[in-house]
């Protein structure tokens, strides 16, 4: 038989039927209890097919509803790549094989997104069971299935949202079955995609909180009923170009139909100034007066009732109490006559006044200095002690207050300290309106007291003697002693000790050995402490008077205790540590600072070798009150008269290695000096 010749249908018959045993050798198995039906040799084309006929058309030429899904492209069997339907779908596993291989293992793990729609939000929560059951397989796929129970089957769910949650539909199906439009898969409420900004009605202000249905079921749109007699929102056409088609007019037509010239959507009873404008009125709202409510002049029970008087202040603003017109009860006066409250203030409010520091140089007190930034109720104050508070008026303002004297509203910071003097301690002797600091007491007034000043006295800061941060001295008392100032100002340091240590001890002060009347003013001045102006004059009151060349010595030379550092400060604090200074010299002798270059030579003198037998303060060589004639057992006569000294008295190392000029004992004899001549 040629290759290409197809066997005649019933002469195959016959051949199946000759050949059936050894087929039966050839299959694989028994087929699911599915495809039982056609389990038998002569059937296996039915699914297998013939010739050049592909499996999977016998496939879907027997499963219509997975050739109508394929066709339309939807669910697992309309995407690429499932073309073979043995794939997931084997047989011949015997009567009891489920007839899916489960890619994933089970349908608990089957990827849901390889049906081209992916689970997300409160569908991952779900079971399989919950949606792939009868009562929502609504799809037209399953009513082409030749199952017997086609209701078994993966198939037959729609995607739309309705399909499943018809019961839900709180819309009744008046906005369509695409849900999704305004909802998502994670929550109904509120509907997260609707945005009533897009619509030709944004909801503003005290909308925004009503309930959908409050405006969607208004009797006035007349809503149909579905079949369980359940409203069915109205969403279009709903009027709302005027605010009087859901709301009353609570004017009766008196101001119009368009609302929105007063009103906003925040609130009825809050005129929104950026949509009323009162400026066209008679009486335009400026500070104070636009932050009221309108209710406050406005009779809101009667449509905002009747026009309320304005032409004075005091329309508004009186006291219900007493009657009065005027909260200062009279006392707001200028030049004497009454003044209207718009004499001194505006609609920014009663505590700004507008009576300004140049109108006040018009009345009896003018602000200088510091007192023109003072704040007006620092001195005006509301219910102060002392006026009884009905004589102050509603207002309770101090309007006119004593002003003659500091101390009529500054109280006395010194606490008296100042009290005894002739002026019983005013402020203005020391201090003008231009600030409390610097005082106006200056070196010149000073001068008066009992410590003038003068040399550095004169250019050191007040405070560092009479404030309470003065350094280097002991502390001030506190200010219950001194008052608020917590200045010292009758002080009874005025000797130079009281404030700078005494580096001598007393020595020169009082009536000690070397005290002098003016105390340290004797030996310093009050520029400096060192150097001292102690001067040679000077000096002999010290019982040693410098002659000669003592003149010339520096202080330091013979009053070692002088080569100290100074310190930064001889004030009694920093001051302490200053090493003491006594200046006791008492031995007054030559030898008690010079050397004595002789040695013992001249010891047994009645003077026992006093420098000034010979020497005196002016130089030590030659030694002018030596006479050789005179005080030496030897009279320089004749040729020795010519002799040089160092001729007769050379110099010796002595036992030290010093060298000692010999004067004692010097040889009187000619012979000692003169060798003997021989013939």
């Amino acid at each position: 038989m040629h290759s290409g010749a197809r066997i005649p249908v019933l002469a195959l018959a016959i051949l199946m039927l000759m050949v059936a045993p050894a087929l039966a050798q050839v299959s694989p198995g028994p087929l699911a209890t599915a495809h039982q039906e056609v389990d038998s040799p002569l059937k296996c084309f039915n699914c297998h097919g013939q010739g050049q006929e592909a499996m999977r058309d016998r496939c879907l030429a027997c499963h219509q509803e997975v050739a109508w899904l394929a066709k339309a492209e939807l669910g697992l069997h309309g995407q690429k790549g499932m073309e073979k339907c043995a794939s997931c779908h084997p047989d011949h596993a015997g009567r009891d094989f489920a007839m899916i291989a489960w890619e994933e293992g089970s349908p608990e793990r089957f990827d849901h997104a390889r049906t081209g729609w992916r689970l997300g939000g409160r569908h991952l929560e779900l079971k399989c069971g919950d949606c792939h059951k009868p009562v929502l397989q609504t799809s037209e796929s399953l009513r082409l299935s030749k199952r017997r129970k086609p209701e078994g089957s993966w198939l037959g769910l729609e995607r739309a949202c309705v399909s499943c949650h018809t019961a839900k539909d709180v819309h009744r199906g008046s906005l369509g079955k695409d849900c999704a439009k305004c909802h998502d898969d994670r929550v109904w409420k509120p509907a997260p995609l609707f945005d009533h900004g897009h619509t030709d009605y944004p909801l503003t202000g005290k909308h925004i909180d009503v309930t959908c249905d409050k405006c969607h079921l208004a009797a006035s749109l007349k809503p149909r009923s579905d079949d369980q007699g359940r409203p069915i929102p109205v969403y279009k056409p709903v009027p709302h170009q005027e605010c009087s088609t859901c709301h009353a007019d609570p004017h009766t037509g008196r101001l119009g139909p368009d609302c929105a010239r007063c009103h906003a959507t925040g609130s009825w009873k809050k005129v929104d100034a950026q949509v009323f404008n009162h400026d066209r009125t008679r009486y335009p709202l400026r500070a104070r007066h636009a932050a009221v409510k309108c209710e406050t002049c406005h009779d809101p029970r009667l449509a905002w009732g009747k026009k309320p008087p304005f032409a004075a202040c005091t329309d508004c603003h009186a006291d219900k109490r007493t009657g009065r017109d005027d909260p200062h009860a009279g006392l707001a006066t200028l030049q004497g006559k009454k003044a209207d409250c718009a004499a001194c203030h505006d609609e920014g409010g009663w505590k700004a006044s507008t009576y300004t520091v140049a109108r006040h140089a018009t009345a009896d007190y003018t602000l200088a200095g510091k007192h023109a930034a003072v704040k007006c109720d620092a001195c005006h104050r509301k219910e102060p002690p002392g006026p009884a508070s009905a004589a102050l008026g509603k207002a309770g303002v101090l309007i006119r207050m004593r002003h003659a004297r500091c101390r009529d509203c500054h109280e006395d910071a010194h606490a008296g300290q100042l009290a005894k003097r002739a002026d019983g301690g005013a402020c203005e002797p020391c201090h003008g309106v231009a600030g409390w600091k610097p005082s106006l007491y200056t070196v010149k007034e000073h001068a008066m007291l009992r410590l003038p000043l003068a040399g550095r006295h004169a250019t050191v800061a007040c405070a560092a003697c009479h404030g309470p941060q003065r350094r280097g001295l002991p502390p001030l008392p506190g200010k219950e002693t001194l008052g608020t100032a917590a200045v010292m100002l009758k002080s009874k340091e005025i000797e130079c000790t009281a404030c700078h240590v005494d580096p001598h001890a007393g020595r020169f002060a009082g009536r000690s050995e070397r005290a002098k009347p003016a105390g340290c003013l004797a030996c310093h001045d009050t520029r400096t402490f060192r150097p001292a102006n102690v001067s040679v004059a000077a000096h002999r009151g010290f019982g040693y008077a410098l002659e000669g060349a003592h003149r010339a010595v520096a202080c330091d030379a013979c009053h070692k205790e002088s080569k100290g550092r100074p310190l930064d400060s001889s004030l009694l604090l920093p001051a302490r540590r200053l090493p003491a200074m006594p200046f006791a010299v008492k031995d007054q002798r030559c030898e008690a600072c010079h050397q004595n270059p002789h040695g013992d030579q001249f010891a047994r003198r009645k003077d026992h070798g006093a420098c000034v037998a010979c020497h005196n303060e002016d130089m030590f060589r030659p030694a002018t009150r030596f006479d050789h004639t005179r005080d030496a057992g030897f009279a320089l006569d004749g040729g020795h008269a010519r002799v040089a000294c160092v001729g007769c008295h050379p110099a010796r190392r002595d036992a030290k290695g010093h060298s000692v000029v010999v004067y004692r004992p010097v040889p009187k004899e000619c012979k000692a000096c003169h060798a003997e001549k021989r013939s």
